[in-house]
């Protein structure tokens, strides 16, 4: 197995930002949803409730991973604008996790996002202190932590997998679905469909991390990231007829890193099983 793919989403739910090498700290990829869109009570919002987050593209400017930051935001038809994360600390919530601090910007950033998306209040935060983040105990330890990830700091798909899943997508009738629907930090290639389901830990090139658990699957999936389109019901329609156990759909996996280091595109891939 070997890597073939590496992205990062500077905000949380924008567009893909593709990487050839990447740094892997305990909270993610360095620059991987360390910053997120959130409303004027702090809640987290997301391309599930508004989609056209994934037309707006984030580049890092300026430090990340605890060390200050800046990121530059550009969409079709508006000029760029770059962002500082200036602003006082405040708390933010992810869906009904308790509230974490995190750092305010300038009101200026409220406006860019409501010209772009047409939703007003929206608001830009920074992950400040990631070691804050409380992960799911029954797959992590105690200091495990993550950044704006929805559940764990790094997520890893296989090309082997997908294929297997457009089979039988296109056995259906349906039409094939790109490895950009299920936004994974990771591509590989070379394993056997799905054989990351009895993964115990991952070693990619020197960094190790261990296998916590499957990913289940949201509508976020129906959306065409190139066009913002959701012209059908793939590939959660047929998820659920190959995919689905605990009343959920599965696709990729999530992984925890236990040291950290640099990664690159065509690093070996080993795993262990349970």
């Amino acid at each position: 197995m070997q890597v073939v793919s590496l992205r990062i989403h500077p905000v949380k739910s924008t567009a893909i930002t593709p990487v050839t090498s990447v740094h892997v700290g305990f909270a993610g990829l360095r620059g991987d949803r360390e910053w997120m869109v959130v409303d004027d009570e702090g809640a987290m919002v997301s391309a599930r409730e508004l989609p056209g987050l994934f037309g707006v593209r984030a580049t890092p400017v300026a430090g990340c991973a605890g060390t200050g930051a800046s990121v530059q935001l550009s969409a079709p038809g508006v000029p760029s604008y770059t962002v500082v994360a200036s602003g006082g600390e405040v708390k933010a919530t992810m869906f009904t996790r308790p509230p974490m601090t995190v750092q305010a910007t300038e009101p200026e950033a409220t406006q860019w996002l409501e010209r772009v998306t047409g939703r007003p209040g929206l608001r830009l935060v920074w992950c400040a202190h990631p070691a804050e983040r409380i992960l799911n105990p029954e797959f992590s330890e105690p200091t495990d932590h993550a950044a704006f990830q929805d559940g764990y700091p790094v997520t890893i798909a296989s090309l082997a997998s997908l294929r297997q899943l457009n089979e039988w997508i296109e056995e259906a009738g349906g039409e094939a679905v790109e490895i950009d629907r299920f936004r994974p930090n990771i591509v590989i290639d070379g394993d056997a469909p799905f054989a990351e389901d009895d993964w115990r830990s991952v070693r990619i090139g020197g960094v190790r991390l261990r296998a916590a658990k499957p990913v289940d699957r949201c509508a976020m999936t129906l959306v065409d990231p190139t066009d913002l389109t959701r012209r059908n019901k793939e590939p959660i329609r047929t998820l659920s007829k190959h995919r689905k156990w605990d009343g959920k759909t599965w696709f990729c996996h999530h992984l925890i890193p236990d040291t950290e280091g640099e990664i690159r595109v065509g690093d070996p891939v080993h795993a262990t099983t349970r």
